[in-house]
């Protein structure tokens, strides 16, 4: 599968392994899928130095391939075994080495040997006519061997998608899992990973460290309660973040209808984000998921393991970041504990959540701000039916995780129940 480039969609790009292109080379197509059978196929077929590979026992090792004329011309069944691979020196070794067994090192010696070198397969003017030169006589045979093996390279038709430069992010992402479903999906992180890259920032250093220096999830996962956060919880904390602020910009701007940003947490709206808004929230939304763990403690909570949900995480983070520390407020807290309480136990906050979040960082922001603003919806929603306790059975559920804590929140973390 292959992208057409010069459109929205913009990666980091590398060469195939192997080829070197000049500097500032402009690529037409990148690889999406199928970047591993088109190396190989690469590596065989076009370049003229050994490729790499691996042998049996895992090991890296360097050859190159030939066709043993001969052998592939007894038929469909012996084309395999008339694949002879050789080292870098082009020769087959025995006894650890010291007996050369086949020497293909120069073009008189492969011709000599009637073995064909892979790397001419798609164009093998040259060979024919050296062997035109060195033996005439081999040449009849030769040209069977070209029609019915060569030709056979030639004339295959591979099969192609290609996407256009003016498909959008999302509609990559698609179609890359549409097709790509004996891999790994590519993962909303992943994407805008590499899209990032090609503007020099790289996500994935940032979320999870390297080069001898800790992520901001390490920084996060020294915090108990956050070990369980996610790269995409956090990209949906920077939507939220960004949505929230273009919306303010575009009412206080007069704007209104379809002109007003909404606020998002959806994958297509995370896919279109610059990379400016994560580097603007990137350090207010981590302080705002630290100070979302205070929180959760100051109600009980003190392992992942009994927290409601995991999504409802980060709009507490987002909300947090635009706070800072003004939730300690008595009257902002108790909206606080008020909001989180009724998303568990009106166990609002399973399934797809992306509208709720959204709404309630925007709903719960302007309540704490405004007494007279309405309570967000996740308030007004929720409802406890006392029969639900004869129904409690499940660990998992958020109700049960959210009654089995409400005892520490009186007695402190390190009382018994």
């Amino acid at each position: 599968m292959l992208l057409e480039t010069g459109g929205e969609t913009r990666f980091q790009v590398r060469a195939v392994e192997g080829v070197e292109l000049p500097p500032n080379t402009n690529p037409e197509e990148l690889i999406l899928d199928g970047q591993q059978r088109l190396t190989s196929l690469t590596q065989v077929l076009k370049l003229d130095k050994a490729v790499a590979t691996r042998d049996a026992k895992k090991r890296e090792i360097k050859l190159y391939y030939y066709f043993d004329i001969e052998k592939a011309l007894q038929g469909p069944l012996a084309l395999e075994e008339a694949i002879v691979a050789v080292d870098e020196q082009r020769t087959q070794r025995k006894n650890f080495g010291r007996d050369v067994t086949l020497d293909l090192s120069t073009r008189e010696k492969e011709i000599e040997a009637f073995h064909f070198p892979c790397n001419q397969i798609l164009d093998s003017s040259q060979w024919e006519y050296a062997l035109v030169q060195a033996d005439p006589q081999k040449f009849t045979r030769f040209m069977e061997f070209r029609q019915k093996v060569l030709e056979a390279f030639r004339n295959y038709a591979l099969p192609v998608i290609r996407l256009k430069k003016e498909t959008p992010k999302e509609a990559v992402c698609v179609v890359f899992e549409k097709v790509n479903t004996g891999g790994v999906p590519l993962s909303v992180f992943e994407l805008i990973t590499a899209t990032w890259a090609a503007d020099g920032f790289n996500l994935r250093e940032d979320w999870f460290g390297g080069k001898g220096k800790g992520g901001r999830y390490a920084r996060l996962a020294k915090r108990t309660l956050l070990r369980d956060l996610q790269p995409t919880d956090f990209l949906q904390g920077i939507s939220l973040l960004y949505s929230l602020e273009r919306r303010t910009e575009d009412l206080a701007a007069g704007r209104s209808g379809k002109e007003v940003t909404a606020v998002t947490a959806k994958r297509e709206h995370i896919l279109d984000m610059p990379l400016g808004a994560f580097e603007k929230w990137a350090e207010p939304l981590t302080k705002g998921f630290e100070e979302a763990e205070r929180f959760l403690r100051s109600e009980g909570f003190h392992q992942p393991k009994f927290l409601p949900y995991r999504t409802q995480l980060t709009p507490l983070g987002a909300v947090l970041a635009r706070l800072g520390e003004r939730w300690l407020e008595p009257h902002i807290k108790a909206k606080l504990a008020r909001w989180f309480w009724c998303g568990v136990l009106g166990e609002l906050y399973g399934g797809a959540v992306e509208t709720r979040i959204a709404l309630d960082v925007q709903q719960l922001l302007a309540w704490i701000d405004d007494p007279a603003a309405p309570e967000p919806a996740t308030v007004q929603a929720a409802g406890f039916n006392p029969n639900r306790l004869d129904t409690l059975r499940s660990r998992t559920s958020a109700a049960y995780r959210g009654l089995y804590v409400v005892p520490y929140k009186h007695l402190g973390a390190h009382e018994t129940v």
